[in-house]
């Protein structure tokens, strides 16, 4: 009975290759249930984050250049759930690649690079907060459209370049790595977890990035509790509106989200090589879903601190169910 709630056995990938790698063969009462909750959360995220686009896009009073960064990061997390998801829940869950050698390069360069798109629409959306708090007389001369769009480009095409680059450029690496430890294998799927590769990675990619968005924000938070003390004694000599304020404070929830859930996963990625790459490879897949949750969160933050979303939304739905 106790054996139902463990791996049941193990076996091979394709059965039919001799360089096929093992395979875990976990007990139906542990798959089935995670394939309903992953399919569940790719349902989740797929129509939240399609939810949040369209609401936006619909409404032109919605069109300002923080909403454009809140749209193309939505954007994101829909490819994300959309098309990363998929495919690791499969691999997840039966311990195998089933899709090929070039897609498992390709499936982990698009993950590599809607994380790295994820954090530098982060970074913007910080200097976004930073010219509308503390610049406020200078925001809508600095912070206009085409500068969005401009962030907006930068941040996909520099995270396709070093996501794509990255992952594909590490191909013959791979191989030699894999050669020398003797378990080069069909079926396995490999990212940058468990190399040297990661760590540098995360230091470069995740924690840089972080470190700048949190030094804005601090310089944020300082001058936002002034505005605040103005507002509070005398709202017209302040220049900056508690529509902003609560816009600046919603968007740190984001990042503080966004954090959350992507530090642990980067974590064991700076830690694995100093262990001498002994952290479980299960204990890897946990936290990669932990940090793929993060795509759910953000649709929720919006309907919960942002009396427009809520508004617009409801007036959305009504024109759906019209049409309908």
């Amino acid at each position: 009975m106790t054996q139902l709630w463990t791996a049941e056995s193990f076996g091979l990938c394709f059965e039919s290759l001799n360089d096929s790698c093992v395979k875990t063969v976990y007990s139906p009462v542990i798959r089935v249930p995670f394939y309903l909750l992953f399919a569940i959360t790719i349902i989740v995220i797929v129509f939240g984050n399609l939810w949040v686009i369209c609401t936006i896009s619909c409404f032109p009073q919605l069109h300002t250049p923080t909403n454009y960064l809140i749209v193309s990061m939505a954007a994101a997390d829909l490819l994300l759930g959309s098309f990363v998801m998929p495919p690791s829940m499969v691999r997840s869950l039966e311990t195998c690649w089933y899709f090929g050698d070039f897609f498992c390069k390709f499936h982990s360069g698009t993950d590599f690079t809607l994380c790295n798109a994820s954090v530098l629409h982060l970074t913007f959306i910080s200097i976004d907060r930073y010219y509308a708090i503390c610049q406020p007389l200078q925001y809508h001369s600095r912070i206009t459209t085409r500068v969005s769009v401009a962030m907006i480009l930068v941040s996909w095409c520099f995270s396709a370049f070093f996501g794509f680059g990255i992952i594909f450029s590490e191909l013959k690496i791979e191989v030699k790595r894999t050669e020398e430890l003797h378990v080069a294998c069909k079926g396995g799927c490999l990212a940058l977890h468990g190399r040297e590769i990661g760590a540098t990675y995360s230091i470069v990619f995740y924690f840089l990035p972080m470190f700048i968005i949190v030094s804005i924000y601090s310089r944020i938070f300082v001058i936002a509790q002034k505005h605040v003390r103005v507002i509070n004694n005398c709202s017209s000599t302040s220049s900056v509106s508690k529509k902003d304020l609560k816009a600046t404070k919603t968007l740190a929830i984001v990042i503080g989200v966004f954090m959350s859930c992507w530090t642990p996963y980067f974590m064991c990625n700076i830690i694995d090589p100093v262990v001498n790459h002994t952290i479980p490879t299960l204990l890897y897949e946990v936290l990669m879903w932990v940090a793929y949750l993060n795509a759910v969160f953000n649709p929720l933050i919006y309907a919960f601190f942002y009396s427009w979303f809520r508004e617009k939304s409801k007036l959305l739905y009504k024109k759906l169910y019209k049409l309908c």
